[in-house]
């Protein structure tokens, strides 16, 4: 049996996958959109495998949960956002700049913990809002006076998917332990798995699955496959992790990504993206101790959960 040291080690090293993991996906999704499978197609695929093998062991208990199911409804359509607005920010921008733009979303976990859990800031909450806000503000600030927004649609993905993210934060708080992590992830993958269908409804034919050679098929598995394992894995680590320890932890998903971009594709940053990047990274490592009250409920942490 392991010992509990050896338990936090190895919660530790999931959380370095995952978040490695999750620091290089968008690559492959790049791969599989000039192979011919568009963004949603893929996601759909990666997202619709784990559910169909997987997923079914968890049927059961999801249906026993039904009690719950507004905040597992919340939970699912928000979780599956946050990972699409991902994936198609990703594919549409610069990955660094949709990254920071999702990692705003600590300023809005404040917001939606206050309104709908009635949490309390600290003097320290105040500074994670600060800080996020300005981060933003310096990130996107236009010189020709033009107000300080995301400047394409693949920005807008970013701050959406973060927004998102931070509701589906909230809807994992307020299900706490009641509801198993298998109950939970299961949520996530339909969560993903309707978006992607309901959104390719709308996608022209020529935009849709139009090759599927053995290349795209195998990267497609792999991804299924990572995305699966990823899930449990963020499950098993923040469960036995301190949240604030496990923000830290998640941060290295901005370093992996950094150094696949710069490598994989030679996007740089200039000097007010890095000043305003610190701003947004430095809210986010405060994040676990915002609030004045603290509940019982551990709050989770990953993007991609």
């Amino acid at each position: 049996m392991m010992t509990p040291r050896w338990q936090h080690q190895l919660a530790l090293f999931t959380l370095f996958y995952s978040a490695t993991l999750w620091g290089l996906f968008w690559y492959p999704f790049r791969l599989l959109n000039g192979m011919g499978v568009d963004g949603l197609t893929a996601t759909c695929i990666a997202y619709l495998l784990p559910t169909l093998l997987i997923g079914w062991r968890y049927a059961s208990a999801l249906w026993k949960a039904r009690s719950y199911w507004v905040w597992l409804v919340i939970l699912g359509l928000t979780s599956g956002w946050s990972n699409v607005g991902y994936v198609l920010g990703a594919l549409e921008g610069e990955i660094m700049r949709v990254l920071l733009l999702f990692y705003l979303s600590p300023l809005w976990t404040v917001v939606f913990a206050r309104l709908f859990l009635q949490e309390r800031l600290n003097s320290l909450g105040w500074v994670v809002i600060t800080l996020s806000l300005g981060g933003a503000l310096v990130m996107l600030w236009q010189p020709d006076g033009r107000l300080p927004l995301p400047a394409n649609q693949a920005e807008w993905f970013g701050l959406s998917a973060g927004i998102t993210f931070a509701l589906s934060i909230v809807a994992g708080r307020y299900l706490g332990t009641d509801i198993s992590n298998g109950v939970k992830t299961l949520t996530v993958w339909l969560g993903v798995a309707v978006l992607t269908g309901v959104g390719l409804l709308f996608v022209p034919p020529q935009a849709g699955l139009t090759t599927l050679t053995p290349t795209a098929i195998g990267l497609l598995f792999g991804l299924a496959v990572a995305i699966g394992s990823v899930t449990y894995a963020v499950q098993y680590g923040i469960t036995r992790v301190p949240a604030n320890q496990s923000n830290i932890i998640f941060l290295f998903e901005l370093v992996v990504a950094a150094l696949a971009a710069y490598f994989l594709t030679q996007e740089r940053m200039d000097w007010q993206e890095w000043l305003g990047s610190c701003m947004i990274l430095a809210s986010s490592l405060f994040s676990g101790k915002i609030h004045a009250e603290p509940k019982e409920r551990s709050l989770p942490s990953n993007p991609a959960a």
